[in-house]
């Protein structure tokens, strides 16, 4: 492909930020549905109460409650609006029908100092984090350890590995911050490509750090899911 004269910006980060429109009923269900499951789980399986919990990633499964398909019906929407503007001028001009998969869901429960170490997802090209539950902001923030790093989701750029050793002025200035940080709001939703670098920071708090995650997949409806070839079959 032949560029014309003139700045051009290229292979942009895309990142998804929704709110739930009705978060706090839905969150209190929430919470007490994943406590129940918690304690289903760990006594099924006989592993000791800790700081850290993740669920089977069977949830949508597992979890027949009306506000709950509401919620994957909110995730779903935003996945579609998300991924159709980061694809803008990439797809063909004809809308296509979108299908998105939800490839596994699953709750996490942290607290006490537990993070989730640096990485990426595989077998999907979306990922999301939504927040149930945390600490207010200001409680959270205060921490005299984390501050303001307190259980936020940080996202590492893709230049991020290249810049330890590289050379760095103010013709590169561009490349930093080389990392994004995300606080957790209840109710938030975050959307991002699955392929990009992420750790959740460590948090400790009055009350647990309770997320739900997801990797999702897009198709089209019909035709072929090659780049070359949105066509009818």
């Amino acid at each position: 492909m032949s560029y014309a004269p003139g700045f051009h910006s290229l292979w942009p980060v895309p990142l998804g930020v929704h709110r739930h429109p009705q978060c706090e009923p839905l969150n209190a269900l929430l919470v007490r549905v994943f406590t129940a499951l918690r304690a289903t789980q760990t006594l099924t399986r006989g592993t000791p109460p800790g700081p850290f919990f993740a669920s089977d990633d069977d949830l949508l499964q597992r979890v027949q409650l009306a506000e709950w398909q509401q919620f994957v019906r909110f995730v779903v929407e935003s996945l579609r609006d998300t991924v159709s503007q980061a694809n803008r001028g990439t797809w063909p001009p004809d809308a296509l029908d979108l299908r998105v998969a939800i490839e596994g869901m699953w709750f996490q429960c942290a607290n006490g100092g537990v993070f989730h170490d640096l990485h990426t997802h595989g077998n999907c090209s979306w990922s999301g984090v939504y927040v149930v539950q945390v600490d207010e902001t200001s409680a959270r923030v205060a921490h005299p350890v984390y501050g303001e790093a307190n259980g936020v989701t940080r996202f590492y750029g893709p230049p991020f590995l290249s810049l330890a050793g590289a050379h760095a002025d103010i013709g590169n200035a561009y490349l930093q911050p080389p990392h994004v940080d995300i606080a957790p709001v209840p109710g938030q939703l975050v959307l991002f490509p699955a392929s990009l670098a992420h750790q959740a920071m460590p948090y400790d708090g009055a009350a647990d750090r309770i997320i739900v995650s997801f990797n999702a997949s897009i198709h089209a409806a019909r035709g072929s899911n090659r780049l070359h070839n949105y066509g009818p079959a």
